[in-house]
């Protein structure tokens, strides 16, 4: 009979494919470390204050703040006073990038923060809940000779949060307020090389527009951006493993349909968890760079959701049908003394009628596994989380695919709401691993609970199911390392991409770290269907010893001693998921 590679591959072999796969997790931390720069690049920009001398334009007119094309410039709004030149005659021009370079599509995405220079005066101060009204135009070329095309334009609000340190007198007029950073843009691709921002602060006393907001000396940008070398590495990694886990997968579903049982649930999750992975890993990215696909960051953050979904369901689902309780060793091994050995080959509910025993509720729940159904309290949650996080991205990026200005986190409502999905996040997901450790500790607890019937088999039976638990007990362990890790990643991005909404300071995250995680994931994905699949090793039945033992009641139990385990019965995927039922989980 065939059994898990897991349990018939000898423990020389274990340690090798554990060794290379260590050498590769090593290696894609390397990867990160040695080759790729930072994720992502700051640029800060200062606009140039032009002057629109049209009073009425026909057609839309671009400023540019330097180049042949220069437009019309003042250095201070003391200077447009003295010119007689009005706040709405002026447009704050922003060249994307600076001069002497390109933008490329190997950026990815464009992301802007917004910063005002505010001066104190005593007689025009910040008033409260004062809102900046924004005029901004988003333009593209990709030649410095050509005209420029609009891309966006859009009204915008953003309210001031400023803050005057020193004290409000006369002697202090002229010194900057500190202001908090603003949301501005978010740009999904970047597929021209030059880009131009026009942005007005038109003025309107009799309609409230602008008024009350003291006055704005400058606007400063900061640009965020992917390095192109690290969205280099990313991509080969991506077209490196996607072949890798998409021939495993194939490999194991192989070898599971060759089987004379229907699949059980746990290999179905498996199967299901590499076409995740696989989902995940297909690098769709390199159309990126040649189309311009301003959707490529929604479909990227819909794809790691469907992963994460299934990453999270597949290890309670794991770790739920070894959460077991056998009849069989609760019911007649050492139980009072009926029986001197176990027989794990023979389904214990054929022979408890024998012995006069029925079945407890823990046998009825052993009728139960292999269910889906069971574990909706478990996943449920989780999927509803994932779904949760899609609205958000829909009510965000969703809407950036026709406004990229538009930004949840400009207002006050919107602010509170995506900090507190942040927070929420985060502790859910903490919460999420402290359940997952304590799943893990219940197996542990039900495994230590069946070594205590180990004794009393033969001394080979004894040594093959010591070697099996230790092998189940480690592959749980690196199960939690991987938990560990995936829950700090996800935070980790979490706040990031908050911080850099809000323009506060970064979690300074390596390269390394995104890159040895993302190849985790494969390794591990790609450990469980390699370890899970069916062994090739087969058996005859001259090699198997039969020994039998006698209880109390004059009852004969025989016990077939193979070289391997079994596979190919309805209990399950390997001796450890056998030896152990389903137990209710509350």
């Amino acid at each position: 009979m065939a059994g898990a590679i897991i349990e018939n591959m000898s423990t020389k072999k274990l340690v090798i494919v554990g060794v290379i796969l260590l050498l590769f997790q090593a290696f894609a931390f390397m990867v990160g470390g040695l080759i790729a720069p930072s994720p992502a690049t700051a640029v800060h920009y200062l606009a140039t204050k032009c002057v629109d001398t049209v009073k009425k334009p026909q057609q839309t007119k671009w400023f540019m703040p330097w180049g042949p094309n220069q437009c019309d410039n003042i250095q201070s709004f003391d200077e447009a006073m003295a010119k007689g030149i009005e706040a709405n005659n002026i447009v704050f021009a922003v060249h994307i990038p600076l001069p002497n370079k390109e933008m490329s599509p190997w950026f990815q995405f464009m992301l802007f923060i917004l910063q005002f220079d505010i001066a104190f005066k005593m007689y025009n101060q910040i008033a409260d809940g004062a809102l900046v009204h924004i005029d901004v135009g988003l333009a593209y070329r990709d030649d410095m000779n050509s005209e420029w095309t609009e891309m966006a334009h859009s009204l915008e609000q953003r309210k001031l949060s400023c803050n005057f340190t020193a004290t409000k007198t006369h002697e202090n007029e002229g010194r900057h307020y500190e202001c908090d950073l603003l949301p501005f843009m978010e740009v999904g691709s970047v597929a021209h090389k030059y880009y131009l921002l026009n942005i007005r602060l038109p003025v309107n006393e009799r309609k409230k527009i602008n008024v009350g907001i003291a006055e704005i000396r400058d606007i400063r940008l900061v640009g965020i951006h992917q390095n192109g070398g690290f969205t280099k590495v990313w991509f080969a990694m991506k077209t490196v493993l996607t072949p890798s886990i998409l021939i495993i997968m194939i490999w194991y579903w192989r070898r599971i349909t060759l089987m004379s049982r229907p699949p059980v649930l746990l290999e179905k999750v498996i199967l299901a968890l590499g076409i995740s992975m696989t989902f995940i890993n297909i690098p769709v990215e390199w159309f990126s760079v040649g189309f311009n696909w301003t959707w490529m960051l929604l479909f990227g953050d819909i794809r790691q959701g469907i992963f994460y979904s299934m990453l999270l369901s597949f290890w309670i689902i794991f770790c739920g049908e070894h959460l077991m309780e056998t009849e069989f060793f609760e019911t007649l091994v050492l139980g009072r003394g009926e029986l001197k050995m176990c027989d794990l080959c023979v389904p214990a509910i054929k022979i408890l009628p024998k012995l006069g025993r029925h079945s407890t509720k823990k046998s009825q729940d052993q009728t139960e596994r292999n269910r889906f159904s069971i574990y909706w309290k478990q996943v449920g949650p989780i999927v509803f989380g994932s779904f949760c996080l899609f609205i958000f991205d829909m009510c965000e990026r969703g809407v950036q695919l026709k406004n990229p200005f538009y930004s949840i986190w400009a207002s006050d409502i919107g602010t509170e709401l995506a900090m507190a999905f942040i927070i929420v996040a985060g502790i859910c997901a903490c919460l999420y691993f402290l359940f997952l450790c304590f799943m893990v500790f219940q197996v542990f607890r039900n495994i230590s609970g069946k070594r205590m019937s180990l004794p009393a088999m033969s001394k080979a039976r004894q040594l093959h199911y010591e070697g099996l638990i230790f092998r189940f007990k480690f592959l749980m362990l690196v199960t939690l390392a991987c938990a560990a890790l995936t829950v700090i990643f996800f935070i980790i991005s979490q706040v990031n991409e908050g911080h850099w909404h809000r323009g506060e300071h970064m979690v300074q995250v390596n390269s390394a770290f995104f890159t040895g995680i993302y190849g985790m994931w494969n390794l591990y994905v790609f450990a469980i269907m390699f370890l899970y699949a069916p062994s090739h090793k087969h058996y005859g039945d001259e090699q198997s010893s039969i020994q039998c033992i006698t209880g109390d009641a004059g009852v004969n139990s025989c016990e077939d001693i193979q070289p391997t385990t079994t596979i190919t019965h309805v209990d399950g995927p390997t001796e450890i998921y056998k030896m152990i039922g389903q137990e209710a989980q509350e």
